[in-house]
């Protein structure tokens, strides 16, 4: 599977690509590096992210999951940069509930791109999966102009 990696305000970050599209966002540094142009597409568009940068992200991506968690997948792709939506507002739309959105964003394959940082309960932050936890969804979120206040 076609492979790149780069460097990021929240660590060492790879893409991964399968039959013409985006699958896989992962914290580390890939040993064996195969770029493609999707993939050097992706990483200058993840560049232009951490740069600040608001035009969305224009990428095929095939998330690998059930039907239900890509429709989850799907619906996060439609929460706008620097809003900040709840789980349960996600559930409204998505179908489900807080809890199993959570669960399916939890299993989020290409996080960042699909934006699950962008997700909290009802009482605060809730969880992210990505590397640094909940620092990293502060920062995404204080990137995109939606800062969170986090309990420590």
């Amino acid at each position: 599977m076609p492979l790149i990696s780069l460097h990021s305000p929240v660590g060492p970050l790879s893409v991964a690509e399968e039959d013409g599209a985006i699958v896989a966002l992962d914290w580390g540094w890939g040993s064996v590096q195969s770029p493609t142009p999707l993939l050097e597409r992706a990483r200058v568009q993840l560049h232009a992210y951490f740069d600040g940068d608001t035009a969305p992200f224009d990428l095929p991506l095939a998330p690998m999951g059930t039907d239900y968690q890509r429709r989850v997948w799907s619906a996060l792709c439609g929460v706008p940069r620097g809003e900040v939506w709840t789980y349960g507002r996600l559930a409204r739309v998505a179908g489900g509930s807080p809890r199993s959105i959570g669960g399916a964003m939890g299993r989020n394959p290409i996080p960042i791109i699909v934006p699950c940082h962008r997700v909290v309960a009802e009482t605060g932050p809730g969880g992210y999966s990505g590397a640094g936890g909940l620092v990293t969804k502060r920062y995404l979120l204080e990137l995109e102009g939606a800062a969170l206040k986090l309990v420590a």
